[in-house]
């Protein structure tokens, strides 16, 4: 099983008992990735949804939720809407995504009427750690923005940036990955990775960013040395800026499958954060999750 991130569970501490959101509960590593957080007083949940079925979700797994707040609502559109208009109110920090597709809490989250974007790109982030790396790796977007153009890679970088500063009081090391090193017309996302590299250097964004690098010479200090590439990313980066969604979801599940990763996932960008675990992953990824929403939203 993999392990809960120190550095996440350490910083979410620093702010206990965050109300948070949680649409549609009724699915057992959700159920207990969100009563764990309630006995570490990380969250103060509200359960939105059909109450029968939570009750009775909550009770085959031998978990009681006498005292827990419950909101009830018809369906799973129903309780998504309520968690965003929750949102709106500012009676929730984060949203926590239970047994419903992705895709109903984002467009809920999306409508107009609750005023969470704030003008910026949502994009998605995955805080990734194993024992075989020395520190967390970011993987930005592996599952929400599908093919970014340029601007919008710049709002992501952005993004990434700035919960990464939440976490970490350093200068991060963005690497604008791609399938080579160099520009060059046969590879688009070679082309583009530049062009956000400048773009980034222009806005004196607050990170040391390069681009185009390939996956090795961005993680493997060994790697770049051999192809003598030097920058202050190469070997040693700490954001991953994929070019596609494809490119940071396989990335991350082929850490969680074969390196026993704990891949803690958010959307960030909004006035909230979203927790949007794949059905699939663990309750320690869904618990990490929970940890890195809080961060995301700390002054």
């Amino acid at each position: 099983m993999s392990v809960i991130p120190e550095d996440l569970k350490n910083k979410a501490l620093e702010t206990p008992n965050i109300p948070a959101a949680v649409v549609c509960p009724n699915e057992e590593s959700v159920f207990l990735a969100v009563k764990e957080s309630r006995e570490m007083n990380l969250i103060d949940p509200t359960l939105i949804g059909n109450k029968n079925l939570i009750t009775q979700s909550a009770k085959d797994i031998g978990l009681n939720i006498e005292d827990y707040n419950i909101l009830e609502a018809d369906n799973e559109e129903q309780s998504a809407l309520a968690a965003c208009q929750l949102s709106n109110e500012n009676k929730t920090k984060i949203i926590i995504k239970g047994n419903l597709h992705t895709d109903i809490l984002m467009r809920s989250y999306l409508k107009k009427q609750f005023n969470l974007l704030e003008g910026k790109r949502l994009s998605h982030i995955w805080h990734m750690t194993t024992p075989q790396l020395k520190k967390p790796l970011f993987i930005t977007d592996g599952a929400l923005n599908v093919l970014p153009r340029i601007d919008i890679k710049l709002q992501i970088l952005k993004n990434a940036v700035h919960f990464y500063n939440k976490l970490v009081s350093k200068k991060p090391r963005v690497a604008i990955l791609s399938g080579t090193e160099d520009p060059i017309d046969s590879m688009p996302s070679s082309i583009e990775a530049k062009k956000v590299m400048d773009l980034s250097l222009k806005e004196e964004i607050n990170a040391f960013v390069h681009g185009p690098l390939a996956f090795d010479n961005a993680i493997s200090e060994k790697a770049a040395k051999i192809k003598k590439i030097e920058n202050e990313v190469a070997g040693n980066a700490d954001i991953l800026l994929v070019p596609n969604l494809e490119t940071g979801n396989s990335l991350s599940k082929i850490m969680v499958y074969f390196m026993n990763a704990c891949a803690a996932g958010i959307v960030i960008g909004g006035k909230v954060p979203v927790v949007v675990p794949s059905r699939a992953d663990s309750k320690n990824s869904k618990l990490a999750s929970i940890m890195a929403a809080i961060v995301a939203v700390k002054n």
